[in-house]
């Protein structure tokens, strides 16, 4: 461990002794003439030695300041320079966002044109996979992640939770079966798609029977897709009745290309956005997630 005076004192001293005055030390540090002596007396008593003749007039270095001067200017210099350059170096501007493909494709990017807008300052890079994604490897900036919360070692901001509700083309009722109660939904195809993660508490149709009563249905029956985007565009193409986020599938809602038959839900669990705290470009982040958590409170 280096064993160094106060950078202070350092920097008094090369002003001191290269103006061989310390009135002018002091007018260029923007000090009194006192403070500058007390800067020099606590150097010579740090290094145990004298760095100024201080008699007779005028003022002139010792033979350990003649030594040390050079040292210290070159030094300075040195540091001076570098911070300039880091000052040149540029900024990135770019935000890499990790997140989900459904969640990209069926929330996050309709609503980007407006983040685009109003901070167009920041070049934004979204990274989907359904894999949780290491943001110690510094690849990532930012994650959206789905589940109940809990990251330890990230900074966590709460954005929103959903539930699974029952979804189909409008045009698939019409002529057919009506869907007033749950043991309708058995007069058509059921779409699903792989819950990797969650296990037996995955919203899924196996639960949602449970919940309605309906055990003696079998929930497995029916079109299976890897990726819950898939299975929306399934319902919307009118091919069956899928159990999907009502984050999902608001804005098809919204839209009319899809309807709500039965209003029996199930509870999904919570979108957070996580990152690493102190990170290099934690105003970028802050920026991007307060975006996020403002568009989420319009989430019913």
């Amino acid at each position: 461990m280096r064993s160094l005076p106060p950078l202070n004192a350092l920097h008094t001293f090369e002003v001191a002794a290269r103006h061989l005055s310390f009135q002018q030390a002091a007018e260029e540090l923007d000090v009194t003439s006192t403070a500058v002596s007390h800067q020099i007396k606590l150097l010579e008593d740090y290094l145990e030695v004298s760095l100024f003749r201080r008699r007779p007039r005028p003022l002139s270095l010792t033979e350990a300041g003649q030594l040390l001067y050079p040292v210290v200017r070159e030094s300075l210099d040195s540091i001076a320079e570098a911070i300039t350059q880091l000052k040149q170096v540029p900024i990135s501007t770019t935000l890499t966002v990790s997140v989900t493909t459904v969640f990209a494709a069926k929330w996050l990017v309709p609503r980007l044109a407006e983040f685009q807008r109003t901070h167009p300052e920041i070049d934004l890079r979204l990274q989907t996979s359904n894999d949780v994604v290491n943001l110690q490897r510094q690849t990532v900036d930012l994650a959206i992640r789905y589940g109940k919360g809990n990251y330890p070692g990230l900074a966590v901001r709460p954005l929103m939770s959903d539930r699974f509700v029952p979804i189909c083309s409008p045009r698939l009722l019409e002529n057919n079966h009506p869907i007033r109660k749950p043991d309708d939904v058995v007069h058509y195809p059921l779409l699903h798609f792989e819950w990797i993660h969650f296990g037996i508490d995955a919203p899924d149709w196996k639960n949602w029977f449970s919940a309605t009563g309906l055990n003696t249905v079998a929930p497995d029956h029916g079109l299976k897709f890897n990726e819950e985007s898939l299975a929306i565009q399934a319902a919307i193409a009118g091919q069956g009745i899928a159990l999907c986020s009502t984050v999902h599938v608001a804005d098809d809602v919204a839209l009319g290309f899809l309807v709500q038959p039965l209003n029996v839900t199930l509870d999904g669990f919570n979108y957070s956005a996580v990152y690493l705290e102190n990170h290099p470009k934690e105003v970028l982040i802050l920026k991007f997630i307060d975006w996020l958590v403002e568009m989420a409170g319009h989430v019913s």
